[in-house]
């Protein structure tokens, strides 16, 4: 997997992105984003994470290897070459068209002695919809969780903005 590198995307409205605390061992990151699609399709979209997550940012180097059961137990998972693979979260909460809660570790956080939880809310807006991500993760963070969670921070925020993209042209 590559490094955890900053993505930039120029979209008229990205997202709100705000590290909301962090110390040496954890950190709880937020991205928010409004989209001018009902909750239903929004929270239908983030299960097709195959479509819309960054490349960039899988073991495999392709988006297509991933999937999200959007059930209890489901998994957030990713098949690797030569029949591998990488469970990257697990689904405990669903409510859908509403909420769902993934547990687990992103990216490089999966080799640290870390667990996480990430929250997804889709509210019903003006015009749409707003997703709200938030991500806690805790746990041992060689050289302190609050020294990443800024670059965790950005990774998400442009996944955020790639579902948005996406929910664009499915309108």
């Amino acid at each position: 997997m590559k490094a955890m590198v900053p993505i930039a995307l120029a979209l008229a409205s990205p997202a709100g992105a705000e590290v909301v605390r962090a110390s040496s061992n954890g950190f709880e990151v937020r991205e928010t984003v409004n989209v001018a699609s009902s909750p239903a399709e929004a929270f239908a979209a983030f299960g097709r994470v195959g479509s819309w997550w960054d490349p960039e940012h899988s073991y495999s180097g392709s988006a297509a290897n991933l999937r999200l059961d959007a059930e209890t137990g489901g998994c957030f998972c990713e098949s690797l070459p030569n029949g591998g693979g990488v469970q990257h979260m697990r689904v405990t909460y669903v409510a859908p068209g509403k909420r769902i809660v993934l547990t687990g570790s992103l990216g490089p956080l999966l080799f640290l002695s870390t667990t996480g939880v990430m929250d997804v809310k889709f509210d019903a807006a003006a015009n749409g919809t707003q997703i709200t991500v938030d991500y806690r993760a805790a746990g041992f963070f060689n050289g302190g969780a609050d020294k990443i969670a800024p670059a965790v921070d950005q990774v998400l925020s442009g996944q955020v903005n790639r579902l948005k993209a996406y929910l664009a042209t499915t309108r």
